[in-house]
């Protein structure tokens, strides 16, 4: 095994692993995260996602087994860091992280993504907050999604760490695709040999979700946290379904909570048919 690179002051590849979490283009120029976490980085393990290089702690008397043994998986970079400086990388002064991974992000496409007569896909149009993204895919991760897929060109970045870290996980374990427009999504939609029932969520469709048919393969759209479904995608969807609200609501769901509300009663509605 090769010897560790060894890490204590700010030096130029420290301020690599800065980039990837606070700067957009340049975290997808390089093409890989760090992730933090006993869960999160399981999953991706578990998961298949490449391990670029793992980052422990070198002021730590001593490490878990769960990190020593990630860090006997060989031909994997290795890179012992002090502790003050994992700190930055992991955000929390009081609770420095034994272990951070550098994952490459895979080259996913709307094209990789095929149907079938029990799918169900997600799709978060041109979401703003990554915290909530993050939460919306946790969620879709839950309710057993086949995909999440993301539209609008400057919608938030799933591998932003605010949205890694919301995900708890989740973000390694479902297929999540960007896309650059509500149209391209509903074309490869209705290429596909099992099409799926496209419905829109918003306060004023004219029926309830629950009277919508979402027993086959369907795509569940969650708008905007402010703004809601773009024009594109009012147009575009079979169907737009409210989620019903109490008269009294000062305020309607957020994104995240709307879109678990509705893919729990897709759920619901596959295990009545199951019964």
């Amino acid at each position: 095994m090769a010897k560790p690179l060894r890490v204590s002051v700010r030096n130029s590849r420290f301020q690599q692993w800065e980039t990837l979490l606070h700067n957009r283009t340049k975290r997808h120029r390089a093409g890989s995260i760090l992730v933090q976490g006993v869960r999160p980085i399981s999953i991706a393990v578990e998961h298949g996602w490449k391990v670029e290089a793992f980052l422990y702690d070198t002021d730590r008397p001593r490490l878990s087994d769960w990190a020593r043994g990630l860090l006997a998986t060989p031909d994997i970079e290795q890179a012992a860091v002090a502790g003050p400086l994992m700190a930055e990388l992991g955000g929390k002064d009081e609770d420095v992280p034994e272990l951070l991974a550098q994952v490459a992000i895979p080259q996913r496409r709307l094209a990789d993504l095929a149907t079938g007569p029990d799918w169900l896909g997600l799709v978060a149009d041109r979401p703003t907050s990554p915290g909530n993204l993050g939460t919306l895919i946790r969620s879709a991760d839950a309710f057993g999604v086949d995909a999440v897929i993301i539209t609008g060109r400057n919608a938030a970045d799933p591998y932003d760490p605010k949205a890694v870290r919301a995900s708890t996980g989740s973000l390694f374990a479902i297929p999540v695709v960007n896309a650059a427009s509500a149209h391209e999504v509903a074309e490869w939609a209705r290429k596909q040999p099992d099409q799926p029932l496209i419905v829109g969520t918003d306060e004023r469709g004219e029926r309830a979700l629950s009277e919508h048919d979402l027993g086959g393969p369907a795509l569940i759209v969650v708008g905007n946290e402010t703004a809601g479904m773009s024009k594109s995608w009012f147009e575009l969807v079979d169907a737009t379904a409210r989620i019903p609200m109490s008269p009294k609501a000062a305020s309607s769901l957020n994104a995240a909570n709307a879109g678990s509300v509705a893919l729990y009663e897709a759920v619901r509605q596959r295990t009545l048919g199951e019964a």
